[in-house]
């Protein structure tokens, strides 16, 4: 299977470098090949100052300006398909985003948990949910590789993303307007212009965005909402200013809206796709018809606010810098609780609403010219507090005996508030020596003070009708259902050594630490929770080493570019969680009609504290093969393991402290009959510490032909090979087989860029791959249990937790195969 896909990657290649002599058979004024061919110079900020990526002692990934624009790139998370390894998604109710690199993952519904990947924008820490939109007028995007910190923001033990958005040229007038359309309903129209307001003095730039889409066009086949399709819609715009009054004092000041509403399904297929355990479905649904079962779908809207500012004083060969934000967040989310799909014509459902800030300040003192012609250095100081309340309306339906019609008869609520305060300080300092023109010694510490405040308190538990929903009992609570407080501290280090061979041979090695404060699971609302099951809501913190070799060369005088790195990263108290719909627990719910406490099946993804192991390689080849031809390939190796770490499980089937594989939830007296009164089972387990393959790569060329002097012809292409993967391993039926997309472009456009008109077609060979699989769904109820019949009707019990397990799994699955017609119009300082 992998030979197809590598033969394709080939043959993709292979297409682009014999379009060449194809054209110049057809006309005779073929270029010739330029003497001075050249890879372009890649300038990042890695260390918190301007140099070519080549100098920089660690991998580093970029995406230009001109890479989103030749790619089509909308949206944020398609950044991974250029950058191996690296794994970007959003949560299904929009309140998380997710990343992944180096072989382990971010825990995306955590709080007050630091990032596996940390995210910036214009050099502030910034919401990676907050990113991961819509994009325009994004200048370059850099992947710092491995632990972070010592230089820049908060302490993250994979990497970080630096998102550089365009800022006005002082000079001269410039700027784009670029437009989208393809045949799968999507919309895109984004644009900017910056204009000097003073020339050499003051410019503005103003640009914003409205897209719309279809997001993966899953819909849904019940009757009664069938047809009606998913769709987000953004709007958005940003506002940035630059004041430089004179040589020695730099100012900059931006502010950006941005606002998305969505409608969208989650994806199912019929479990018996995988295996015959649950017989037939009602109506089979394979991974190709993109399908639901809810009977609505799930509705977001999420709005933020960014402001972000810095100011920059230089003297005597010295910068002294400050960078301020500050973000605010509204987001609202409601989603159907009957997963598994066994209420007809009546929808229950959980809405979510939340909002949260964040203030970050930082201030640095770096030098502009080498120290004493031997030393660079960089010291400050970090400060940034968050604070964040969500609110969580559940609906619980009670429904009638199987005698009596089974339909619903009342319809409970849980009000449940959390709420999470941080405060983090930190300070930190780094030095270069450099010695003669060859070596280079750097070392830097970050010393972090970290406090948290988490509580989840259930304020009250209404009894509903179920047709009108009109209130009929209200009792408010305020129990306390969980809480934490962490108040720590840490310091990290990073050092690095390099050594250039010849000016275009450099070889470093470095070593460095990380730290996350612990994390904090948010969900499980059990109001008798065991000991064992508060351990797996709650880890202590993470620390983290990185030892790292590398290798970075220019060869055949510029024209190529080869780099390899190798690593081995260890972890502490990693916190792992429980994919997929999660661990199956005893959950003990509080009913206010008869102000009991009563036991049902639930399920929650918790997590525990673990060690994993991660070594991997990394590599990138870039060459200019003609003037008129580009090929590069990176790839990406991480093998992340998690070393005899005890984590929640499911282990009711064959309890013999492994995990298993459940077709369906468990009775309450199944689970009681294992764990007894610890309400949750523990396993030890050696097992993958990540659910993304362990080898992925990226491969694009582009060759251009000028027709004339005013329009060049382009063919590019860009193929992103994903490996096998296992997804999560506690689920037998969760695997991936290796694939690969390719997307291919082609059209007309100015030498200069002034303009292009293309034509693509992303996923090209319509690949539909099942990325990830989860257990079958399950329904959560109450009923009530008959007990005769009075002078007055019938008796009834106490309500008796039920759970109903359906055919269906959920899944995610490849985008689908879209064809669209691309036009970009760019003028002055772009």
């Amino acid at each position: 299977m992998e030979m197809g896909y590598l033969a394709k990657l080939l043959a993709a290649s292979a297409v682009c470098a014999l379009a060449q002599p194809a054209y110049a058979q057809e006309s005779d004024t073929s270029p010739q090949v330029r003497d001075d061919l050249m890879l372009d110079a890649i300038v990042v900020t890695a260390r918190r100052r301007s140099e070519d990526v080549q100098d920089v002692p660690l991998v580093v990934n970029t995406v230009t300006a001109e890479e989103f624009s030749k790619l089509n790139i909308r949206d944020f998370t398609d950044v991974q398909q250029l950058v191996p390894g690296l794994q970007l998604g959003t949560t299904a109710n929009s309140f998380g985003a997710n990343a992944q690199i180096r072989g382990v993952n971010f825990e995306v519904n955590a709080s007050g948990f630091n990032n596996t990947i940390e995210f910036y924008q214009n050099d502030a820490p910034i919401l990676p949910q907050v990113v991961l939109q819509q994009t325009f007028d994004i200048a370059q995007v850099e992947v710092l590789r491995g632990p972070q910190g010592a230089l820049r923001g908060r302490a993250s033990p994979s990497g970080s993303m630096i998102v550089t958005t365009h800022k006005p040229d002082l000079y001269e007038v410039g700027g784009y307007l670029s437009t989208t359309a393809n045949d799968i309903g999507t919309l895109n129209f984004n644009g900017a212009i910056g204009i000097p307001v003073i020339e050499g003095v003051a410019a503005i730039r103003v640009a914003g965005i409205f897209a719309e889409d279809e997001v993966d066009r899953v819909t849904t086949i019940n009757p009664v909402f069938e047809g009606r399709d998913p769709f987000s819609r953004t709007q958005g715009g940003r506002v940035t200013a630059v004041v430089q009054p004179t040589d020695w004092l730099r100012l900059e000041g931006g502010y950006q809206r941005t606002e998305r509403r969505r409608r969208n399904f989650d994806q199912v297929e019929s479990f018996s796709e995988v295996s015959d355990l649950l017989g037939p479905s009602p109506v089979t649904v394979v991974a190709g018809d993109r399908n639901a079962i809810t009977e609505d779908g799930r509705h977001s809207r999420e709005k933020y606010d960014i402001f972000n500012w810095q100011a920059q004083l230089s003297f005597a060969g010295q910068s002294l810098i400050y960078v301020g934000s500050h973000l605010k967040q509204d987001i609202s989310s409601d989603e159907s609780l009957d997963q598994g799909g066994y209420f007809t014509n009546f929808e229950y459902s959980q809405f979510t609403a939340g909002g949260a800030t964040a203030n970050s300040h930082e201030i640095r003192l770096q030098n502009e010219e080498m120290v004493f012609g031997m030393f660079d250095y960089v010291v400050g100081a970090f400060f940034r507090d968050t604070h964040s309340t969500n609110g969580v309306l559940r609906d619980g339906p009670i429904t009638l005996p199987a005698m009596l019609g089974g339909g619903v008869a009342a319809l409970t609520q849980q009000d449940i508030t959390s709420v999470s305060i941080t405060d983090e300080k930190s300070f930190f300092g780094n030095l270069t020596l450099h010695i003669g023109d060859s070596t280079q010694i750097s070392g830097g510490l970050r010393y972090i003070t970290f406090d948290s405040t988490n509580t989840i308190t259930l304020n009250a538990v209404n009894r509903l009708d179920p047709a009108d929903r009109s209130l009929l009992v209200s009792m408010p609570l305020g129990l306390g259902l969980n809480s934490s407080e962490i108040d720590t501290d840490k310091l990290i280090y990073q050092a690095t050594a390099q050594h250039y061979f010849t000016p275009d041979v450099m070889m470093y090695a470095s070593i460095g630490s990380s730290f996350r404060p612990g994390l904090f699971a948010v969900g499980d609302f059990s109001v008798n929770q065991s000991a064992l099951e508060r351990s797996f809501q709650q880890t202590d913190d993470e620390s983290s080493t990185s030892y790292e070799i590398g290798l970075k060369t220019t060869l055949m005088g510029g024209r190529m570019r080869f780099n390899v790195a190798g690593y081995y990263q260890e972890f502490k108290n990693y916190p792992y969680r429980a994919p997929g719909i999660g661990v199956y627990f005893v959950d003990y719910a509080y009913d206010q009609a008869t102000q009991t406490v009563n036991p049902r099946v639930n399920d929650f993804n918790f997590v525990a504290a673990v060690p994993v192991e991660v070594w991997g390689l990394e590599g990138e080849f870039a060459f200019e093969a003609t003037s008129n031809l580009n090929l590069s390939l990176v790839a990406s190796y991480a093998n992340g393991k998690i070393k005899n770490g005890v984590i929640p499980c499911n282990d009711f089937i064959n309890p013999d402290g492994s995990p298993d594989s459940p077709p369906g939830a468990p009775s309450l007296g199944d689970i009681y009959g294992v764990v007894g009164m610890d309400n949750i089972s523990a396993c030890t387990v050696n097992q993958p510490s990540s659910n993304q393959p362990k080898f992925t790569a990226t491969a694009m060329a582009e060759y251009a032909y000028p027709f004339s002097d005013r329009v060049d012809g382009f063919l590019r292409g860009l193929y992103t090979f994903y490996g096998k993967g296992q997804g999560d391993p506690t689920n037998a039926w969760d695997s991936v087989d290796a694939y690969g997309l390719l997307n291919l472009f082609t059209g007309i456009r100015a030498p200069d860029g002034g303009w292009e008109v293309s034509l693509f077609a992303k996923n090209l060979f319509n690949v539909e791959r099942v990325t990830e699989r989860s257990l079958p769904l399950t329904s959560q109820f109450q009923t009530l249990p008959l007990e005769g019949f009075g002078p007055t009707g019938p008796v009834f019990g106490s309500p008796q937790n039920a759970t109903f397990t359906s055919t269906y799994n959920q899944i995610r699955m490849t985008a689908p195969r879209e064809f669209g017609l691309s036009v970009r119009f760019a003028f002055g300082s772009r």
